[in-house]
């Protein structure tokens, strides 16, 4: 479930605890989470609804500043469906988040992450990929993926993959377009560099 920079503003902040879809089959359930750079979104509940169930404290508590807002918004869906009230709140810090800010590491523990890279690296079919995707990223924090990807000369989504494998180690952040390296990230590529990679 995708959610604009705005609305995850306002969950993070309190003021929205609740989204509407047009869905002809929920996309979510009760007790699921999803990952965000906002947080951890914690799903509490799905309804289907009928435009005449929604009310005005939805409308204001999903970010519109009217119910007539609201339903002129999923009157516009190109989807076919019915509307769904998604209760939600954020459950917490994305732990990665939390990984990818600690830049005060150990000897040991650079080590320990070069290590990771090379195991990556070992199990890639096509070949040592990580230091060349950090780099990359280092030198044009904030490009789109598809970019990125260009210049690898390679598809976007394989390549948005491989970003999410070194997000899995803290050592990169998303960004509303692109990526960049986090604090860990950064202590790491330092530390290759002084090894003269």
């Amino acid at each position: 479930m995708l959610f604009r920079k705005e609305v995850l503003e306002g969950i993070a902040g309190g003021r929205i605890d609740r989204v509407f879809r047009v869905w002809a089959e929920p996309r979510v359930r009760a007790g699921s989470t999803q990952r965000t750079w906002a947080g951890i979104i914690v799903i509490d509940s799905v309804t289907a609804v009928t435009p005449e169930e929604i009310t005005e404290e939805d409308a204001l508590r999903s970010g519109f500043k009217s119910r007539a807002a609201l339903l002129t918004a999923l009157s516009k869906s190109t989807k076919e469906g019915a509307y769904h009230r998604v209760m939600l709140h954020l459950g917490g810090p994305d732990p990665r988040s939390e990984l990818a800010g600690n830049a005060d590491l150990t000897d040991q523990e650079l080590a320990d992450l070069e290590a990771a890279l090379d195991a990556v690296d070992a199990r890639s079919r096509r070949g040592p990929w990580t230091r060349e995707v950090l780099r990359l990223i280092e030198e044009h924090p904030g490009l789109r993926a598809q970019d990125l990807a260009e210049r690898l000369d390679r598809d976007k989504l394989p390549f948005k993959a491989d970003v999410r494998r070194l997000k899995s180690l803290g050592l990169t952040e998303s960004l509303e377009t692109g990526y960049r390296l986090s604090p860990r990230g950064k202590a790491l590529m330092a530390y290759l560099r002084s090894l003269g990679e």
